[in-house]
Parts: C-alpha cells; structure tokens; sequence
C-alpha cells in the first residue's frame, strides 16, 4: 500500500526517543485539571490515554510551575505532590499505549489575574500595560496589573522552572518543554515591546535572551541537554507582544540554543494568534527561517493541514509537525492522517470549559463505523 504521506510517517528520533512518526500532540490548554489544586484527574487521564499512538509524541498542556506563575483557571501544575502523583497517571497510560510524552513547563508571568495568583501581582520583566483576557475562578477577567521582577528575584523563579523539571521526571515523563512563547514570561523578557530594563536582562539582544537561556541550563542540570525542548513564537503579537527586530532576536536566540544539544525546538508560525489562524493561506515562514540557523530537530507548529505537514517536512524546514485543533477533535488522528480517513470538526466552544464534552467525547474512527451500522 502506497502511503499519502511517507515523510510524516516515517521514524524520527528526538534526543534518545525513537519515534515510529512525525504527527505531534501540541501542547493544548483545556482547563480539566481537578480543583482546588490544579490536579490532573481521570478526566485527563482519559483525555491523553485517547490520544497516545504507538511511537508518537504528546507534549502536555503547559502546565504552571508555581502559584505565582498560574495564569489560567483549571490549568494543571508541576508545584505540589498531589500534581505529581496525577501526572504520573497520564504518563503511565500515555506509555502503556506506547507513547512518548514531554511536559511543557509554563510560567504566564504578566498574562495572569490576581484571583489566579492568591491576590499577588503577577509578574513581568518591566511595567508595559497592556490590556488582555484571561481565565479565572470569577470567569473571564481582563488582566491585573502587573509589576516588574527585582533582578534579585530572577534566581528565584529560575528555580521555580528548575524544581518543576525535577517534579516533571518524578511524574515519568520523557522529557520537558519551555514554553517561551505566546507572551508568557520567557518571551516577555525576549521581547523589546515588553522588555525595557537597563540591566543585564534588558536592552541588547544578548541580554533581553539571558533569562531564557538560564531557564534551559536550569532544565538541562535535571535532565541533560537531549531532554529539554524550547517552544517560540518568532513574530508573535497574542499577549501584546511586540519587538523592534524580530529576525534578530530569534536569529540570535536559536543559535544560542545550538551549544545545548536540545531535544527539539518547537516553532509556532505567525500565522497563528493564540489558538486562531490569522488568515487563510498564509505560508509557514519561521521554521524556514530559523532552519537555517538551528542544528538540531524542528517541531513546526500553527495552521497545519495534513497536505501542508507533509510538504514541510519533505522540504525539510521542519523534522515533525504539531497539530492543535485537529487533535482535539480526533484522538486517533496519526491514524486518520496515515490512511486518509476523514477528520471530526472541532467544536471551539468547548476547548476551554470544564465538562467531558468536547474533551473525551470525540469519537474514534472506528466507533464512528459501528454507530453507523
């Protein structure tokens, strides 16, 4: 049987994980965690258990690594024992299922509310307002006012990610993920729209990227280089985000990322703005750009179709390719893709409410073919 898609499914490996395909579970926020405490529970467990195929990638939903980092209600966390002890659950069904599973660790930085944060103000590498929505325990709420970091707290929250990596090996994953993406807090210290410090984290390039850059060695003392990815969105503006130079400051940051020996680098497309496709048609750019740069595996992310998944790593500007919505919708979709079978739609009304409903409800391809008998 000729395959529609050879290069997507044909094995890949990421650091020491061999995987039998290049389909990727991007990292998704639904908001089932179990309150109080930001559990993972059965819910979850169903969710990500549906979803693992044998010899695929799953990279969780990010996944706060402090109270002060919480920026969304319902979010799990990586800052207890009790979250720990939930993770380990996922992963234990994601691996019996003979999935891999990498955990994004997230701190939302100025992207949070105070009824998130236990009524501290979130924080930031600099005062820039900015006005957003976020998820809360009193439901949608514009964002609080934030405060800049004291450049004596920043080993402080670098430990933060450091501890959740250490939590993230205990609760059996295979490896972690930094999302410095979105407007979240690594990218609000990359950026020049968000960054306006006059010390060693703020003006140049080099510094607005030190942050980062302690963030990953932190990562990498638990893990080792070949399990730690990066997750960014070159030319992203969801959060407010903005900066004078993008193609050199992410230039800049992807070459820096090279003396580690990552896992992956995980690329968001402009295209995408938070979870919605800007417009139809637009081409994928940034992993092209950064490919040229970057030495080690690419994980494209933003706006991709089968068709368009396949071109992209048969080109060679991206070695595996994220899917978002599509995998909400279909938790047998590698299957789907591999053989052609047509996809459910996503209901986006659901993503981020706290119900079953459009989280492990979605049929799979073969119960659709029963129910039609």
């Amino acid at each position: 049987m000729t395959l529609k898609y050879p290069h997507l499914f044909s094995p890949v490996t990421i650091g020491p994980l061999a995987l039998s395909h290049r389909v990727v579970m991007a990292p998704l926020t639904r908001s089932r965690s179990e309150q109080p405490g930001d559990i993972p529970g059965a819910l979850m467990i169903q969710y990500y258990g549906q979803r693992a195929s044998e010899g695929g990638l799953i990279v969780s939903e990010a996944t706060t690594i402090s109270i002060g980092g919480r920026g969304w209600f319902g979010a799990p966390g990586l800052y207890s024992d009790e979250q720990v002890e939930g993770w380990k659950k996922v992963t234990e069904v994601v691996h019996a299922n003979g999935g891999r599973m990498f955990s994004q660790l997230w701190h939302t930085g100025r992207a949070s509310h105070i009824d998130n944060t236990n009524g501290a103000a979130p924080l930031a590498p600099s005062v820039v307002p900015y006005q957003e929505t976020v998820s809360t325990p009193n439901g949608w709420r514009p964002t609080s006012p934030h405060r800049a970091l004291d450049i004596a707290e920043i080993p402080g929250v670098i430990e933060e990610y450091r501890r959740a990596a250490e939590r993230a090996k205990a609760a059996g994953f295979d490896g972690v993920e930094l999302h410095a993406g979105n407007g979240y807090l690594p990218d609000q210290f990359l950026q020049d729209g968000s960054n306006k410090r006059t010390d060693g984290y703020g003006g140049s390039i080099e510094n607005r990227s030190r942050f980062l850059l302690e963030v990953v060695e932190a990562m990498i003392s638990v893990w080792g280089g070949n399990r730690v990815a990066v997750r960014i969105a070159p030319g992203g503006s969801w959060n407010g985000m903005s900066d004078s130079d993008p193609a050199a400051l992410f230039g800049y940051v992807a070459d820096q990322l090279n003396r580690f020996g990552l896992a992956y680098l995980h690329i968001i497309e402009p295209r995408i703005k938070g979870n919605i496709l800007i417009e139809e048609g637009l081409q994928p750019v940034a992993a092209a750009q950064l490919r040229r740069i970057f030495k080690g595996r690419i994980i494209a992310a933003g706006g991709f179709e089968p068709d368009t998944a396949e071109a992209i790593v048969e080109k060679g500007d991206a070695d595996l390719v994220a899917f978002g919505r599509h995998y909400i919708a279909n938790p047998d979709l590698p299957k789907r893709i591999q053989f052609g079978l047509p996809l459910n739609e996503y209901d986006r009304a659901t993503f981020y409410t706290r119900e079953p409903h459009g989280y492990v409800d979605y049929p799979f391809y073969d119960e659709r073919l029963v129910a039609a008998l």
